[in-house]
Protein backbone atom coordinates (compact mmCIF):
# COMPACT_ATOMS: atom_id res chain seq x y z
CA UNK A 1 0.00 0.00 0.00
CA UNK A 2 1.55 2.96 -0.81
CA UNK A 3 1.60 6.31 1.35
CA UNK A 4 -1.25 8.67 -0.31
CA UNK A 5 -3.37 5.04 -0.18
CA UNK A 6 -3.36 4.85 3.73
CA UNK A 7 -6.06 6.08 5.53
CA UNK A 8 -5.63 7.45 9.47
CA UNK A 9 -6.44 4.26 10.89
CA UNK A 10 -3.23 2.67 9.48
CA UNK A 11 -1.41 5.23 11.46
CA UNK A 12 -0.45 4.77 15.41
CA UNK A 13 -2.59 6.53 18.15
CA UNK A 14 0.49 8.22 19.12
CA UNK A 15 1.29 9.38 15.60
CA UNK A 16 -2.47 10.95 15.19
CA UNK A 17 -2.08 12.66 18.34
CA UNK A 18 1.21 14.17 17.90
CA UNK A 19 -0.22 15.68 14.50
CA UNK A 20 -3.59 16.70 16.36
CA UNK A 21 -1.77 18.58 19.84
CA UNK A 22 -0.15 20.70 17.11
CA UNK A 23 -3.02 22.03 16.00
CA UNK A 24 -4.94 25.08 17.08
CA UNK A 25 -7.28 24.59 19.68
CA UNK A 26 -10.27 25.39 17.59
CA UNK A 27 -9.01 23.02 15.22
CA UNK A 28 -8.96 20.11 17.42
CA UNK A 29 -12.14 20.61 18.41
CA UNK A 30 -13.50 20.40 15.22
CA UNK A 31 -11.21 17.38 14.74
CA UNK A 32 -13.80 15.79 17.51
CA UNK A 33 -16.15 15.61 14.99
CA UNK A 34 -14.00 13.60 12.41
CA UNK A 35 -14.81 10.37 13.83
CA UNK A 36 -15.28 8.43 17.25
CA UNK A 37 -11.67 7.19 17.21
CA UNK A 38 -10.16 11.07 17.23
CA UNK A 39 -12.78 11.84 19.88
CA UNK A 40 -12.07 9.41 21.66
CA UNK A 41 -8.33 10.38 21.29
CA UNK A 42 -8.61 13.83 22.17
CA UNK A 43 -10.38 13.30 25.43
CA UNK A 44 -7.53 10.62 26.46
CA UNK A 45 -5.29 11.73 29.39
CA UNK A 46 -2.02 10.82 26.72
CA UNK A 47 -3.15 13.69 24.52
CA UNK A 48 -4.68 16.11 27.17
CA UNK A 49 -0.90 16.42 28.81
CA UNK A 50 0.69 16.30 24.88
CA UNK A 51 -1.59 19.29 24.26
CA UNK A 52 -0.56 20.77 27.57
CA UNK A 53 2.93 20.73 27.33
CA UNK A 54 2.63 22.97 24.04
CA UNK A 55 -0.20 25.06 24.55
CA UNK A 56 0.90 28.47 23.98
CA UNK A 57 0.75 30.95 26.50
CA UNK A 58 -1.91 33.58 25.76
CA UNK A 59 -4.31 36.27 28.28
CA UNK A 60 -7.55 35.33 29.29
CA UNK A 61 -9.57 38.73 30.94
CA UNK A 62 -12.40 39.31 32.80
CA UNK A 63 -13.96 41.83 31.02
CA UNK A 64 -16.27 44.42 33.03
CA UNK A 65 -19.78 45.02 31.17
CA UNK A 66 -21.04 47.60 34.08
CA UNK A 67 -18.59 49.94 36.19
CA UNK A 68 -16.01 49.33 37.21
CA UNK A 69 -14.66 49.43 41.16
CA UNK A 70 -11.65 49.87 43.17
CA UNK A 71 -11.31 45.36 44.15
CA UNK A 72 -8.36 46.01 46.69
CA UNK A 73 -9.70 48.93 48.60
CA UNK A 74 -11.84 48.42 51.27
CA UNK A 75 -14.48 50.75 50.06
CA UNK A 76 -17.86 49.78 49.62
CA UNK A 77 -18.40 47.57 45.96
CA UNK A 78 -21.54 48.65 44.06
CA UNK A 79 -22.77 47.80 40.02
CA UNK A 80 -23.92 43.35 41.20
CA UNK A 81 -25.75 43.07 38.52
CA UNK A 82 -22.87 42.33 35.61
CA UNK A 83 -20.70 39.13 36.38
CA UNK A 84 -18.90 40.55 33.40
CA UNK A 85 -17.52 38.09 30.22
CA UNK A 86 -14.44 36.15 29.79
CA UNK A 87 -12.62 36.63 26.82
CA UNK A 88 -9.67 35.26 25.53
CA UNK A 89 -7.13 36.42 23.65
CA UNK A 90 -4.24 35.86 21.61
CA UNK A 91 -1.90 38.46 21.72
CA UNK A 92 0.98 38.84 18.73
CA UNK A 93 3.69 42.11 18.73
CA UNK A 94 5.20 43.54 15.76
CA UNK A 95 9.35 43.51 15.53
CA UNK A 96 10.07 46.69 16.55
CA UNK A 97 7.12 48.23 17.78
CA UNK A 98 5.22 48.23 20.36
CA UNK A 99 2.04 47.68 19.03
CA UNK A 100 -0.18 44.35 19.54
CA UNK A 101 -2.32 42.32 17.64
CA UNK A 102 -5.29 40.89 19.33
CA UNK A 103 -7.69 38.31 18.19
CA UNK A 104 -10.64 37.30 20.55
CA UNK A 105 -10.81 33.15 20.14
CA UNK A 106 -13.33 33.09 22.89
CA UNK A 107 -15.97 35.29 24.34
CA UNK A 108 -17.99 33.89 27.05
CA UNK A 109 -20.87 36.03 28.72
CA UNK A 110 -20.93 35.04 32.74
CA UNK A 111 -24.69 36.85 32.36
CA UNK A 112 -25.84 33.82 30.67
CA UNK A 113 -24.27 31.21 33.46
CA UNK A 114 -27.71 31.66 36.49
CA UNK A 115 -25.31 30.92 39.23
CA UNK A 116 -23.03 33.82 38.05
CA UNK A 117 -26.30 36.57 37.63
CA UNK A 118 -26.88 39.46 40.05
CA UNK A 119 -23.30 39.48 41.46
CA UNK A 120 -19.68 39.84 40.72
CA UNK A 121 -17.19 37.99 39.15
CA UNK A 122 -13.09 37.92 39.19
CA UNK A 123 -10.42 36.07 38.01
CA UNK A 124 -7.87 34.82 40.63
CA UNK A 125 -6.08 32.57 38.94
CA UNK A 126 -5.49 30.12 36.03
CA UNK A 127 -3.18 26.78 36.24
CA UNK A 128 -3.31 24.14 32.84
CA UNK A 129 -6.43 25.71 31.10
CA UNK A 130 -8.66 25.57 34.69
CA UNK A 131 -9.56 29.18 35.89
CA UNK A 132 -10.29 29.65 39.36
CA UNK A 133 -12.91 32.88 39.98
CA UNK A 134 -14.48 34.48 42.76
CA UNK A 135 -17.15 35.29 42.91
CA UNK A 136 -18.93 38.35 45.24
CA UNK A 137 -21.81 40.69 46.26
CA UNK A 138 -23.41 42.76 48.38
CA UNK A 139 -24.98 39.38 50.46
CA UNK A 140 -23.12 36.58 52.40
CA UNK A 141 -24.40 34.19 49.75
CA UNK A 142 -22.87 35.61 47.25
CA UNK A 143 -19.03 34.84 48.43
CA UNK A 144 -18.17 31.59 46.81
CA UNK A 145 -15.15 30.27 44.18
CA UNK A 146 -15.61 28.48 41.19
CA UNK A 147 -13.38 26.32 39.19
CA UNK A 148 -14.02 26.39 34.81
CA UNK A 149 -12.42 25.20 31.69
CA UNK A 150 -13.82 27.75 29.49
CA UNK A 151 -12.30 24.74 26.63
CA UNK A 152 -14.75 21.98 27.74
CA UNK A 153 -17.64 24.39 28.52
CA UNK A 154 -17.69 22.92 32.45
CA UNK A 155 -17.50 24.66 35.82
CA UNK A 156 -17.72 23.80 39.27
CA UNK A 157 -19.01 26.01 42.55
CA UNK A 158 -17.52 24.59 45.41
CA UNK A 159 -18.79 24.35 48.53
CA UNK A 160 -18.92 27.09 51.12
CA UNK A 161 -16.60 28.02 52.95
CA UNK A 162 -16.00 28.52 56.77
CA UNK A 163 -15.05 32.27 56.55
CA UNK A 164 -16.90 34.86 53.80
CA UNK A 165 -17.82 38.48 54.55
CA UNK A 166 -20.50 39.76 56.01
CA UNK A 167 -20.48 42.75 53.48
CA UNK A 168 -18.28 43.90 51.26
CA UNK A 169 -16.17 46.13 53.19
CA UNK A 170 -15.57 43.78 56.04
CA UNK A 171 -12.78 41.87 55.03
CA UNK A 172 -9.82 41.47 52.32
CA UNK A 173 -10.22 37.91 50.70
CA UNK A 174 -6.93 36.44 48.65
CA UNK A 175 -6.64 33.93 46.93
CA UNK A 176 -4.40 31.24 45.23
CA UNK A 177 -4.56 28.53 42.89
CA UNK A 178 -2.39 25.92 42.31
CA UNK A 179 -1.22 22.36 41.44
CA UNK A 180 1.30 20.47 43.72
CA UNK A 181 4.35 19.55 41.71
CA UNK A 182 4.93 15.57 43.40
CA UNK A 183 0.96 14.98 44.63
CA UNK A 184 -0.56 16.53 41.09
CA UNK A 185 -3.34 17.70 43.16
CA UNK A 186 -5.19 21.12 42.03
CA UNK A 187 -5.81 22.82 45.11
CA UNK A 188 -7.23 26.41 45.71
CA UNK A 189 -6.09 28.45 48.72
CA UNK A 190 -8.17 31.61 50.36
CA UNK A 191 -7.29 33.75 53.15
CA UNK A 192 -9.97 35.89 54.97
CA UNK A 193 -8.28 38.97 56.36
CA UNK A 194 -11.02 41.26 58.96
CA UNK A 195 -10.31 43.89 60.93
CA UNK A 196 -7.55 45.35 58.69
CA UNK A 197 -6.06 48.29 59.90
CA UNK A 198 -5.45 51.36 58.80
CA UNK A 199 -2.51 52.48 56.08
CA UNK A 200 0.64 52.85 57.16
CA UNK A 201 0.66 51.46 60.43
CA UNK A 202 2.74 48.27 61.53
CA UNK A 203 -0.60 46.34 62.91
CA UNK A 204 -2.01 43.06 61.34
CA UNK A 205 -5.57 42.07 60.71
CA UNK A 206 -7.40 40.82 63.69
CA UNK A 207 -8.50 37.82 62.23
CA UNK A 208 -6.30 36.12 59.67
CA UNK A 209 -7.21 32.64 58.53
CA UNK A 210 -6.74 30.27 55.85
CA UNK A 211 -8.75 27.51 53.70
CA UNK A 212 -7.66 25.13 51.30
CA UNK A 213 -9.62 22.67 49.28
CA UNK A 214 -8.54 19.99 46.94
CA UNK A 215 -10.49 19.70 44.04
CA UNK A 216 -11.95 16.35 43.89
CA UNK A 217 -12.29 16.18 47.91
CA UNK A 218 -15.42 17.79 48.24
CA UNK A 219 -14.68 20.10 51.41
CA UNK A 220 -12.69 22.46 52.54
CA UNK A 221 -9.77 22.08 55.44
CA UNK A 222 -9.07 24.76 57.69
CA UNK A 223 -5.19 25.97 57.74
CA UNK A 224 -5.54 27.93 61.15
CA UNK A 225 -3.83 31.36 62.05
CA UNK A 226 -1.61 32.62 58.95
CA UNK A 227 1.35 33.70 59.72
CA UNK A 228 2.47 37.12 57.96
CA UNK A 229 -0.34 39.27 56.07
CA UNK A 230 0.20 39.79 52.43
CA UNK A 231 -1.68 41.30 49.37
CA UNK A 232 -2.71 39.15 46.26
CA UNK A 233 -5.17 41.41 44.86
CA UNK A 234 -7.19 39.16 44.54
CA UNK A 235 -4.59 36.11 43.72
CA UNK A 236 -1.38 35.43 44.15
CA UNK A 237 1.22 33.73 41.34
CA UNK A 238 1.74 30.14 40.99
CA UNK A 239 5.49 28.75 39.73
CA UNK A 240 7.09 25.64 40.88
CA UNK A 241 4.81 24.27 42.96
CA UNK A 242 3.88 27.49 45.02
CA UNK A 243 1.91 30.27 45.17
CA UNK A 244 3.03 33.60 45.62
CA UNK A 245 2.14 37.02 47.20
CA UNK A 246 3.52 40.19 48.49
CA UNK A 247 4.30 40.59 52.44
CA UNK A 248 2.56 43.65 54.11
CA UNK A 249 4.44 43.12 57.64
CA UNK A 250 6.64 46.43 57.73
CA UNK A 251 9.02 44.18 60.20
CA UNK A 252 9.09 41.40 57.83
CA UNK A 253 12.58 40.41 56.57
CA UNK A 254 11.87 39.37 53.38
CA UNK A 255 8.66 40.88 51.12
CA UNK A 256 7.56 37.66 49.91
CA UNK A 257 5.49 34.95 51.00
CA UNK A 258 5.20 31.43 49.53
CA UNK A 259 2.89 28.26 50.08
CA UNK A 260 3.26 25.00 48.74
CA UNK A 261 0.75 22.94 47.76
CA UNK A 262 2.83 19.71 48.11
CA UNK A 263 3.00 20.20 52.28
CA UNK A 264 0.08 23.09 52.78
CA UNK A 265 2.54 25.41 54.30
CA UNK A 266 3.56 28.68 54.51
CA UNK A 267 6.72 30.52 54.59
CA UNK A 268 8.23 33.78 53.93
CA UNK A 269 10.27 33.25 50.08
CA UNK A 270 14.13 35.49 49.39
CA UNK A 271 12.59 38.74 48.11
CA UNK A 272 15.23 41.45 46.20
CA UNK A 273 18.02 43.00 47.97
CA UNK A 274 17.10 45.29 51.19
CA UNK A 275 19.14 48.05 50.47
CA UNK A 276 17.44 48.03 47.07
CA UNK A 277 14.08 48.54 48.60
CA UNK A 278 13.64 51.27 50.57
CA UNK A 279 13.10 54.79 50.45
CA UNK A 280 10.49 55.74 48.30
CA UNK A 281 8.58 52.87 47.07
CA UNK A 282 4.96 53.29 47.41
CA UNK A 283 3.59 49.63 46.65
CA UNK A 284 4.50 46.32 44.97
CA UNK A 285 3.02 43.20 43.49
CA UNK A 286 4.71 39.86 42.34
CA UNK A 287 4.06 38.57 38.71
CA UNK A 288 5.73 36.06 36.38
CA UNK A 289 8.35 37.25 33.71
CA UNK A 290 9.48 34.49 30.96
CA UNK A 291 8.67 31.90 32.91
CA UNK A 292 10.48 33.47 35.86
CA UNK A 293 9.19 34.64 39.46
CA UNK A 294 9.21 38.53 39.32
CA UNK A 295 8.14 41.63 41.56
CA UNK A 296 7.25 45.06 40.08
CA UNK A 297 7.94 47.75 42.55
CA UNK A 298 6.55 51.73 42.10
CA UNK A 299 8.59 54.73 43.42
CA UNK A 300 7.62 57.71 43.16
CA UNK A 301 10.37 58.64 40.13
CA UNK A 302 10.18 55.13 38.53
CA UNK A 303 9.09 51.56 38.12
CA UNK A 304 10.85 48.54 38.75
CA UNK A 305 10.39 45.15 37.31
CA UNK A 306 12.83 41.67 39.24
CA UNK A 307 13.36 38.93 38.15
CA UNK A 308 14.71 35.83 40.34
CA UNK A 309 16.72 34.18 37.31
CA UNK A 310 17.48 30.81 39.73
CA UNK A 311 14.40 29.81 41.74
CA UNK A 312 14.33 30.48 45.34
CA UNK A 313 18.24 31.83 45.52
CA UNK A 314 18.14 35.34 46.87
CA UNK A 315 21.54 36.15 44.94
CA UNK A 316 19.63 35.61 41.64
CA UNK A 317 17.58 38.62 41.52
CA UNK A 318 18.21 40.87 38.85
CA UNK A 319 16.66 44.22 38.06
CA UNK A 320 15.59 43.41 34.42
CA UNK A 321 13.72 46.47 33.59
CA UNK A 322 13.72 50.21 34.81
CA UNK A 323 11.40 52.50 33.36
CA UNK A 324 11.12 56.55 34.51
CA UNK A 325 8.68 58.42 35.46
CA UNK A 326 8.50 60.57 32.21
CA UNK A 327 7.14 57.70 30.29
CA UNK A 328 4.60 56.55 33.00
CA UNK A 329 1.17 56.22 31.87
CA UNK A 330 -0.02 55.55 35.42
CA UNK A 331 -0.11 57.07 38.89
CA UNK A 332 3.13 56.39 40.69
CA UNK A 333 1.13 55.30 43.72
CA UNK A 334 -0.68 52.49 42.04
CA UNK A 335 -0.21 48.79 41.62
CA UNK A 336 0.95 46.84 38.39
CA UNK A 337 0.24 43.91 37.19
CA UNK A 338 2.17 42.09 34.95
CA UNK A 339 0.30 40.06 32.52
CA UNK A 340 2.43 38.24 29.96
CA UNK A 341 5.45 38.72 27.56
CA UNK A 342 6.31 37.76 23.95
CA UNK A 343 8.94 36.45 22.90
CA UNK A 344 10.49 39.58 21.02
CA UNK A 345 10.76 40.92 25.23
CA UNK A 346 7.71 43.30 24.79
CA UNK A 347 5.54 43.17 28.32
CA UNK A 348 1.68 43.28 28.93
CA UNK A 349 0.89 44.92 31.82
CA UNK A 350 -2.59 45.91 34.09
CA UNK A 351 -3.80 49.24 36.21
CA UNK A 352 -6.86 49.58 37.31
CA UNK A 353 -8.97 48.50 34.31
CA UNK A 354 -6.03 49.36 31.59
CA UNK A 355 -3.67 47.56 29.76
CA UNK A 356 -0.24 49.03 28.99
CA UNK A 357 2.61 47.31 26.60
CA UNK A 358 6.49 48.00 26.97
CA UNK A 359 8.82 47.88 24.80
CA UNK A 360 12.28 47.17 26.57
CA UNK A 361 14.46 47.64 23.11
CA UNK A 362 12.69 51.31 22.82
CA UNK A 363 11.75 51.84 26.31
CA UNK A 364 8.36 53.03 25.22
CA UNK A 365 4.82 52.22 26.90
CA UNK A 366 1.87 52.17 24.81
CA UNK A 367 -1.71 52.85 26.91
CA UNK A 368 -4.96 52.02 25.97
CA UNK A 369 -3.68 49.08 24.12
CA UNK A 370 -7.67 48.07 23.57
CA UNK A 371 -10.62 50.36 23.85
CA UNK A 372 -13.15 48.34 25.87
CA UNK A 373 -12.98 48.34 29.64
CA UNK A 374 -11.56 45.44 31.24
CA UNK A 375 -10.77 44.60 34.80
CA UNK A 376 -8.70 41.73 35.52
CA UNK A 377 -6.44 39.52 33.49
CA UNK A 378 -4.40 36.39 33.86
CA UNK A 379 -1.36 34.44 32.27
CA UNK A 380 -4.09 31.52 30.08
CA UNK A 381 -2.68 28.10 28.54
CA UNK A 382 -5.72 26.33 27.04
CA UNK A 383 -5.97 22.88 27.65
CA UNK A 384 -8.48 20.15 27.99
CA UNK A 385 -8.31 19.21 31.03
CA UNK A 386 -11.98 17.75 31.92
CA UNK A 387 -12.89 18.69 35.41
CA UNK A 388 -15.34 15.25 35.21
CA UNK A 389 -12.11 13.39 36.17
CA UNK A 390 -12.37 14.82 39.72
CA UNK A 391 -14.37 12.66 42.04
CA UNK A 392 -16.48 14.21 44.54
CA UNK A 393 -17.16 17.52 42.56
CA UNK A 394 -20.70 18.48 41.06
CA UNK A 395 -19.92 19.52 37.36
CA UNK A 396 -22.12 21.96 35.22
CA UNK A 397 -21.88 22.12 31.60
CA UNK A 398 -22.90 25.21 30.36
CA UNK A 399 -20.53 27.61 29.85
CA UNK A 400 -21.53 28.80 26.09
CA UNK A 401 -18.96 30.79 24.17
CA UNK A 402 -20.33 34.05 21.74
CA UNK A 403 -19.77 34.84 18.49
CA UNK A 404 -20.07 32.95 14.86
CA UNK A 405 -15.99 31.93 15.09
CA UNK A 406 -16.45 30.61 18.71
CA UNK A 407 -14.35 27.33 18.85
CA UNK A 408 -16.94 25.54 20.94
CA UNK A 409 -20.57 25.49 20.36
CA UNK A 410 -23.34 25.24 23.15
CA UNK A 411 -24.99 21.88 23.33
Amino acid sequence: MSFFNRSTEDFPENIIADILSRLPVKKIIHCKSVCKNWRMLISDSYFVNLHLSRSPANVMIRHELGDSSDFDSDSELEDWDEPGALKWLEIKGEQDDTHLHHDIIMNIDLNDVPVFQDSNVLIVGSVNGLICLWQYGPIPEYDNTSICNPITKEYVILPRQKYYRLAPASARIVYGFGIGLQTKEYKVIRTFQANIPAEFTSSRPHILEAEIYTLGTGQWRHLGHVPYWFSGSPGGFFLNGCVHWVVLDRDSPEKLCSFDFDNDTFQLFPSPPSDELVGDIRCQTSGILHGFLSLTDTSLYKFNIWVMKDYGIKKSWHKEVVIMESIIPWPTRERVYLLEALEDGTILMSFNDKLFVYCPRKKTIEGGVFSELYLTGVSYHPSFVKLQTFESERVHVGLCPKGPDSPVGCS
